[in-house]
């Protein structure tokens, strides 16, 4: 595969958003250095991050990435209506891209009902509108873009946003890691045709497969929902992601029957250093097991030091894949016309 074989395919540029992802997230971080913040709020037990689609994995993201730094629990609410327990003791941090979501919007009004404490995130929008409305603080980022391809602006401005209103310490230094890995990794994985691609190579094992994404249920949980959703935008195939040890007590029945199928399979372990030392176990027997129903299996390990590098540097392999599998499929990376006319038939209703 060459660069003019992607760029056949990709009218629209999603190489070159992929190209700048290193670029957007030091906006982005400009972004939330400057953002005006409320006060850091008292008695807050509990913080919820509503959004659907690009804006939720952020929100898993954070949560994944600061599990054990946080002293009150972050769940990502992907609904129209909020838990139960939410009230003037939350903080929820009300995520969509366009601003135009509709079910995050209907979380946010219910929000305001209950007296929460809200802090907003979007390009513009019903979002922007309501927090205007309701004096409520916005941190305003670019549009423009595919929500998917905004993961930088939808991250890094709340990771700084929790930082400065005194819920975890600064993470000025694997945040400056992070920056430094991701600008040598897009060097590397922009020029499918260069010998040792891990990007393209991982894309070809993929060639008209179904990617089946395994990790372990830690730092790499949303890393391996990440792919899922990316091979499905951009490559348009099905793709599935589950975690360990869960799998091991159900999924990994299901492999018996379907022996032909089975076979056309993409077993992709996503593996990181600190991962449960069970757990590294678990996934090696798994791995055995797996084996006899299809030998495409293959491992992918984190790179970096920090824990925010190691969880980006498969977040933007991911993307890096995604795209390259696209154009191994001649397929238009950009457009979810599926998608689209989801919303058209909903906006009709």
């Amino acid at each position: 595969m060459t660069l003019d074989d992607v760029r056949a395919v990709d009218p629209s540029g999603m190489y070159d958003i992929l190209v700048r992802f290193p670029a957007q997230v030091e906006e982005a971080l400009a972004i939330g250095r400057a953002a005006r913040l409320p006060r850091p709020p008292r008695g807050i037990t509990s913080i919820v991050l509503t959004g659907l689609g690009g804006s939720a994995i952020a929100g898993d993201l954070l949560r994944s990435y600061l599990a054990g730094k946080l002293d009150v629990p972050l769940i990502v609410n992907r609904h129209y209506t909020l838990p139960a327990f939410v009230g003037r003791g939350t903080l929820v941090l009300v995520s969509s891209y366009s601003g135009n979501t509709e079910e995050t919007n209907a979380a946010h009004r219910a929000a305001e009902r209950r007296g929460a404490k809200i802090l907003c995130i979007s390009s513009g929008g019903i979002t922007s509108t309501l927090a205007a409305r309701h004096g409520r603080p916005l941190i305003r980022i670019p549009g423009g873009l595919p929500p998917r391809g905004a993961l930088g602006y939808s991250f890094f401005p709340l990771l700084l946003a929790l930082t400065r209103m005194g819920f975890v310490p600064s993470r000025a230094r694997e945040i400056a890691e992070t920056v430094a890995l991701l600008r040598a990794q897009a060097k590397a994985f922009s020029d499918p045709a260069s010998e040792g691609n891990p990007a393209a190579a991982i894309a070809e094992m993929l060639n008209r497969r179904i990617g089946i994404i395994y990790a372990a249920a830690d730092l790499l949980e949303p890393v391996a929902t990440r792919w899922r959703g990316q091979l499905e935008e951009n490559a348009k195939t099905l793709a599935f992601s589950h975690i360990l040890p869960e799998m091991n007590h159900n999924e990994i029945v299901g492999w018996q029957v379907l022996t032909g199928a089975m076979k056309e399979m993409q077993v992709i372990f996503l593996r990181d250093s600190e991962d449960h030392p069970r757990v590294q176990t678990r996934i090696d027997v798994t791995r055995s097991l797996l084996l006899p129903y299809t030998g495409r299996i293959t491992e992918v390990w984190s790179q970096g030091v920090g824990r925010l590098a190691r969880m980006f540097s498969l977040v933007q392999l991911a993307d890096w894949v995604s795209l390259y599998l696209a154009a191994a499929h001649g397929v238009d990376p950009m457009p979810v016309a599926a998608i689209d006319r989801l919303k058209k038939a909903l906006a009709d209703t």
